[in-house]
């Protein structure tokens, strides 16, 4: 898995994303000359940007609903409620706070909701990118999540495009020799955590660019298909 370094690069410029904007274009532009995009570089976005550009935008009320009415209607289960806090499933399978309905980054009296298919807008940037720039890029749509156990929140992948979302060591053998049982690297989510440092939560950079990937770790991938996981399999629903 280790790699000689990696390096996280900040997309500064990207400018306020609206409803309808064409975001290949947009980190397109954003992205030259500096940090510039290569062959088997990691696009990283966040789903908020994502949303803005999906017509994921609701208003809230009067004239709308209001955030708990939002959550309750993204949810497909509600797993723990605590005062205005849901733990709620989405349709994704994504468990979540407030079923990822947000307020923040956006404009007062507006909620943002998570992009129906992330894959899918991974995948569509993608190949934006490959057609305005003629480089083969790989993209994962990053977004905010708590964690049950532990204080603070990070970033996870919600969906990605031309890198495996998981890197399964089963198998191979650790520096004692010994044949790895259950090792299976989430590495979409840890792209997505590395390049929120260098997005921050309050800066206005919305994409960042993480080099010097492993080439092996770029491949055809889903996060629906392979991070999710199945609910036969999980011990805490």
């Amino acid at each position: 898995m280790a790699t000689r370094g990696l390096a996280i690069l900040p997309v500064e410029g990207l400018g306020e994303i609206g409803p309808g904007d064409v975001l290949a274009e947009a980190l397109a532009a954003a992205a030259q000359p500096e940090p510039g995009l290569r062959d088997g570089d990691v696009v990283v976005v966040t789903s908020k940007v994502i949303s803005k550009a999906e017509h994921r935008l609701v208003r809230l009320a009067p004239g709308g609903p209001d955030v708990r009415e939002l959550v309750e209607r993204e949810s497909v289960r509600v797993l723990r409620r605590r005062g205005d806090l849901l733990i709620a499933e989405t349709a994704h399978g994504f468990v979540c706070a407030n079923a990822g309905v947000d307020v923040s980054n956006v404009d007062r009296g507006w909620a943002a909701l998570l992009p129906l298919d992330a894959d899918r807008s991974a995948r569509r940037i993608r190949d934006g990118l490959r057609g305005l720039l003629a480089v083969e890029v790989a993209v994962v749509v990053s977004d905010t999540f708590g964690r049950p156990w532990r204080r603070g929140v990070t970033d996870v992948a919600l969906g990605c495009a031309g890198i495996g979302p998981i890197l399964d060591l089963r198998g191979s053998l650790d520096s004692f020799g010994r044949a790895l049982q259950a090792t299976e690297i989430a590495l979409a989510d840890e792209l997505a955590a590395a390049a929120d440092l260098v997005m921050g939560k309050a800066s206005g950079i919305g994409a960042a660019v993480v080099r010097g990937v492993e080439a092996g770790w770029l491949r055809q991938g889903s996060i629906r298909a392979e991070v999710v996981r199945h609910p036969g399999e999980d011990l805490f629903r």
